[in-house]
């Protein structure tokens, strides 16, 4: 009975990774390819806000 469990774990872990795997890799080519001219839309608007923000940490001048 022991040994099921084990196998059951196992096949749930690959299956789930797999899963995780083909879909952020599958996300990827997705926008590579039918992305167009929207490819980097959000990373642009990230920058538009981080835009003119104070560096936070470092050593003070």
């Amino acid at each position: 009975m022991a040994g099921y469990i084990i196998d059951l774990a196992i096949v749930t872990v690959l299956t789930v990774g797999l899963t995780a795997v083909m879909g952020s890799i599958l996300n990827g080519v997705g926008e590579s390819i039918f992305g167009g001219r929207n490819k980097s839309e959000f990373v642009d608007q990230a920058d538009r806000v981080i835009a003119g923000w104070k560096s936070v940490g470092g050593k003070q001048k």
